[in-house]
């Protein structure tokens, strides 16, 4: 069994941030030291660079995608919680079972919901691995290897939660609380 103080520990509490020289040990890759004197090595090295710099903002277009699209299914479903709060106030009459139709659209829409955020995440899981490999023709590996490892690479949610796993549960909350509104709308 798990320590309780443990698991509050590790999902509530805060991992101390890593030292400089901890960062630093991982930062650099082992050539930095020996500039490139051959005209060919330096041109491929501004060629990589390059590429880095422009891999490194196309990621960063689909961080910035993937919140626009956790905002727009937001408030589609604030939306829905409002209009519902509005028109639940005087208790329409009517055959309840057609709520099964408004059902199955919001379920239909969590679930594309979640597996948008899932193919986010598997893209971005391609695009860093994809900038981690660049990184190695660099002379500094800021991301792949010092960031990812000052931040214990993801494995402990008290040093670092990456977001996504976070994100996912969001749109499976929303299904289970309409499926319990419904649920409790038929009992009622």
């Amino acid at each position: 069994m798990t320590d309780p103080r443990k698991l509050w520990r590790t999902y509530f509490g805060a991992a101390p941030s890593p030292s400089i020289a901890e960062v630093s040990r991982h930062l650099w890759n082992a050539d930095a030291d020996e500039p490139a004197r051959d005209p060919a090595a330096i041109l491929e090295q501004y060629a990589v660079l390059e590429q880095y710099m422009v891999y490194v903002e196309m990621a960063d277009r689909i961080s910035a995608r993937r919140g626009l699209t956790n905002t727009f299914f937001l408030t589609v479903n604030t939306a829905v919680f409002t209009v519902a709060a509005t028109v639940w106030q005087d208790a329409p009459n009517g055959p309840r079972w057609l709520l099964v139709f408004p059902l199955l659209i919001m379920i239909v829409q969590c679930l594309a919901w979640f597996w948008l955020v899932r193919s986010y995440r598997q893209l971005n899981t391609a695009k860093y691995a994809v900038i981690g490999a660049l990184e190695e023709r660099l002379p500094a590996s800021p991301y792949w290897r010092a960031e990812w490892r000052a931040l214990g690479s993801g494995e402990d949610p008290a040093r670092y939660w990456p977001l996504t796993h976070l994100e996912q549960w969001v749109p499976l909350l929303f299904a289970a609380t309409y499926v319990s509104g419904f649920i409790a709308i038929m009992a009622g």
